[in-house]
């Protein structure tokens, strides 16, 4: 078994990988009441182009396949539905997709090995027919419906066309009414069967535990399933230019809602990208939002005391090996004035450089909400699955702080926040 050991927050990570080529991640927290498990595949809504290990021929499927899954996951060829089945264990369960990995979990102070038997028995005996793959087209159908009645949601996605001309991240996770409709239990049993591979799969398991013991239980409940090699995945050719400027469209909203998105077309040439640098970049850009319009930046101040922002904006970075942008988001009578505030802002900072003091006032502002996520179990277990579909060991980013200088970060500030690669995606009122 590997261990990996951060001396900053004094955790101990066990890694075990099994013979079918699961990866079994155990991080101990004595004497912590809550146990958590979330069990996450490296399949999510952008992979619907693939060749299958063993195959030659590209295999392609709608959208929204990964969340049909997700969701047909768990009912049960017995009738029973295993969220009802665990939470009447009182066992708190859920399942999310996201564009690069679908993940199941639990969290639970009792009776966490009675729900792992329900947990590990739906994850690994998928049960689709005809009739259920209809009934479940409505129910997910409605999903959809809600979502594009969803203000916010449409200002996102909108913001996604804004960035990219032909990457999947800007189709909808959940697919949309057509798309679904050409979903089958043949198209789903073959998705599952090729990214439901325990060689795919990484297990994450956090609460007081003896690594040993609880990966001896979690092997006793694998099905005997064999590892298959390497799936190619097939994504379009993204240019590196935005797509269009700007987006708008009229919904039933009290004020506009607004996100800024900024491309990073670096991210095009992921592959050249050492682990290190990416989380280095990764922690730069976050310094740069809150410098620039985060919560104690002189622009939020000034925006706010204008009434131009009527409350902190979301900001974010998100990336995976093939894409990756910037969105800072919110409400404002004036959206397209918080944009040129915004450019005319950047501008600034590129132009006069960083301020030492408020560099390294928000660096360890940043630095305490790392190690803060470090006291939450289910903070923990999703981080580490989401950055191993990255390729990152997540006690990366604590080693790499100290590696952003000023000198790295407007470097940084040149290199991803550029004029041309600005969008903006604007819902108002009707």
């Amino acid at each position: 078994m590997q261990t990996v050991e951060s001396s900053i927050v004094k955790e101990k990570l066990y890694i075990e990988k099994l013979d079918n080529g699961l990866t079994i991640m155990i991080l101990p927290k004595k004497d912590t009441v809550k146990k958590y498990v979330i069990w996450g595949t490296h399949y999510g809504s952008n992979d619907n182009k693939f060749i299958i290990p063993g195959e030659t021929e590209a295999t392609e499927v709608p959208d929204g396949v990964a969340h049909f899954l997700e969701h047909k996951l768990f009912e049960q060829e017995n009738g029973t539905n295993s969220l009802d089945v665990l939470s009447a264990m009182g066992i708190n369960a859920n399942a999310y997709t996201t564009n690069d990995h679908t993940a199941y979990l639990f969290e639970c102070t009792d009776h966490f090995y009675e729900g792992l038997d329900e947990f590990m028995n739906y994850v690994q005996h998928p049960y689709f027919t005809d009739k259920n793959v209809e009934k479940e087209k409505g129910i997910i159908g409605q999903e959809i419906k809600m979502y594009d009645d969803h203000p916010f949601w449409r200002t996102y996605m909108n913001t996604m066309d804004c960035l990219y001309e032909n990457n999947p991240v800007k189709l909808d996770i959940a697919g949309t009414i057509e798309s679904i409709s050409k979903i089958d239990k043949d198209v789903l049993y073959k998705c599952y069967n090729t990214f439901y591979n325990p060689s795919n799969m990484l297990m994450f398991i956090a609460g007081d535990f003896v690594p040993e013991d609880v990966i001896s239980e979690v092997k006793n409940r694998l099905i005997e399933k064999d590892g298959i090699g390497d799936i190619k995945r097939i994504y379009p050719e993204e240019p590196k230019s935005i797509n269009k400027k700007y987006n708008e469209i009229q919904m039933e909203v009290s004020e506009p809602v607004f996100i800024n998105g900024i491309k990073d077309n670096n991210m095009i040439d992921h592959p050249l990208i050492t682990t290190e640098e990416l989380v280095k970049k990764h922690i730069a850009i976050e310094v740069l939002l809150n410098m620039i319009i985060g919560k104690s930046s002189k622009l939020y101040k000034q925006l706010y005391d204008e009434g131009l922002l009527l409350s902190e904006p979301d900001i974010d970075y998100e990336f995976t090996p093939y894409y990756g942008h910037i969105t800072i988001g919110g409400q404002s009578k004036d959206p397209n004035k918080i944009l040129q505030k915004l450019e005319k802002e950047i501008e600034r900072f590129q132009k006069n450089g960083l301020n030492e003091e408020d560099f390294k006032r928000t660096s360890k502002m940043l630095y305490g909400d790392y190690i803060k996520e470090y006291n939450d179990i289910a903070n923990i277990a999703r981080m580490f699955l989401s950055d191993y579909f990255k390729g990152i060991d997540s006690f990366l980013y604590l080693e790499q702080f100290q590696q952003v200088n000023m000198e790295y970060t407007t470097n940084v500030l040149k290199d991803i926040f550029k004029a041309e690669n600005i969008v903006m995606s604007v819902v108002r009122g009707k």
